[in-house]
This record gives C-alpha cells, structure tokens and sequence, in this order.
C-alpha cells in the first residue's frame, strides 16, 4: 500500500513538472512582451523561449528611422524579418516585440489589426494572432517622438521568424536590434538600420507564368500560328523582290516605251 502511494506521489511530482516545463515553453502567437518569458523584456532579451541565442542569419529591418526627430511627429516606419525557416502560410509566420524609451507606437495603415500596444503600454508594441501570419514577416508601424527637449530615444526590437508548427524550438529563428536617435532638426531624411551578417537572400519569385510544354493543343496552335505569320512574311518579301528585279529584266522593253511615253507627256505630245 506504502509503496502504491510513494508511486502515485513520484507521477504526481513528475506531471506537474511536465505541466510547468510546458508551460514555460511555448509559443506566443497573439504576442509578447516585457518579462514574457522569464528572462527580462523581450524586446532586449530576445525570443529565448524558441532558441537560446540570436541568429545572425536572420535579420531584423527597420525602415524610416530618422536621423534626428522633431518633438510630436509622427514616424511611419517597417519592420521586416529576412531569413530563418521557410514561410509556411497556412500558419504563423513570425513575429516581434519592440519597445521605445520614449514617445509613442502604434500600428500603420492597414495594420491597426495586426499589431497591438502589449497590455496598454504605448511604449511597447508586438503581433497580433492576425499578424503573426503575414506573407513577408513586415509590419507597418508609426512612431510618434516624444514632447520636447526629451533627448535621446533608444529603440529595441526582437524579431523572430518560425516553421509555423506551433512549438518553439531551436527550429526557430531569431535576432534583435537597438538603435537610438538623437533630438534636433528632422531634414525629412529616414536611414534603414538591420542586425544580421547582412546576408540577404531574396524571397524565390513567384512563379506566376505557364510552362508551354504543358499546354497540349494551345501549343501546337501557338506553334501553327508562329509559322503561319511566318510564311505570310516570306510571300511579302517574295513578291517585293519579284515586282522590282523580275519586271525590270523580262520586260525591259515595256519599261523603255513607259518612260517614253511619261517625257512626251511631260511636253505636252500625244503618241
């Protein structure tokens, strides 16, 4: 009976460790932020719940970042995720979490769905369900600077690229970013900053054409149609070389009384 119960107790020790060791790791699809995942804010610290270290072969974009901000304007600016595993559109694709040490963020247009303030604070920013499925992992944002003199502001950004089966794991990619951008006068001028080893390969074209091998009977018409224009060519240059060297040799005699008869109409003659 002792030994029964000590059994029972062992599972139960061991299922509840499983149930917090799980907990722990997961996924966050809706977003995350701040001390998310127990090892500080995300935004510096990095998605460590998928994979332990950053991933120079990822690499994170920020577009539109100025070189010197005007106290109250307003930033459009995008983040993109470049790299990791392939997109996978039938579930999610990425995502990131970004925090500014002043001013405000917000999403772009077109993306007020798909990014969120993490639980109300205008400092922070993160995907939403619907934003962590976008084709590009890129997101539109508007950073609104802060009142005046404020100094300087210190953006940082993690950004994570994932195989879109729901478990984190070091199949996962990520990396970060920090810059900061100092107050003063804003020439209009916006700077792309990134992280990585700056080794992009361009996402594979789309290949939207047709394979005129596959084409069967449009083929052969296609074909038909190229001789036909073809032979339609050849008859025209064939009768232009006739009309000009054929009659000037066969009937240089008719060509000869023609000409005299346009100089004796040129006198005013008759034949």
């Amino acid at each position: 009976m002792k030994i029964h119960q000590m059994t029972s107790q062992r599972l139960l020790v061991l299922f509840c460790f499983i149930l917090l060791a799980g907990g722990h790791a997961q996924a966050y699809p809706e977003g995350i932020g701040n001390d998310a995942d127990g090892q500080g804010d995300v935004s510096i610290a990095g998605c460590t719940c998928h994979a332990e270290a950053p991933d120079n072969a990822v690499t994170i974009i920020l577009e539109g970042v100025p070189y010197h901000y005007l106290a109250g304007n307003s930033y459009h600016m995008k983040i993109q995720i470049i790299g990791g595993p392939e997109i996978d559109l039938s579930a999610a694709t990425g995502g990131f979490a970004m925090r500014v040490s002043l001013g405000s963020l917000a999403g772009g247009e077109g993306f007020e769905s798909k990014v969120q303030n993490w639980e109300g604070d205008v400092t922070a920013l993160t995907h939403t369900s619907a934003g962590s499925k976008t084709e590009d992992r890129a997101w539109h944002i508007i950073w609104t600077a802060p009142q005046e003199l404020s100094g300087t502001v210190t953006f940082t950004l993690a950004g994570n690229a994932v195989n879109g089966d729901g478990a984190p794991s070091e199949l996962d990619r990520w990396n970060r970013l920090t810059i900061s951008v100092g107050e003063g006068e804003d020439d209009g001028r916006t700077r792309t900053v990134f992280s990585g080893n700056g080794e992009i390969n361009p996402p594979a074209p789309v290949e939207e054409g047709v394979d005129l091998h596959h084409m069967g009977a449009k083929l052969r018409a296609h074909w038909l149609g190229l001789l036909g224009f073809g032979a339609v060519i050849l008859v025209i240059v064939f009768c232009g070389l006739f009309l000009r060297y054929g009659f000037s040799r066969h009937y240089k005699g008719r060509s000869n009384l023609l000409r005299l008869r346009i100089k004796h109409l040129k006198r005013g003659d008759q034949l």
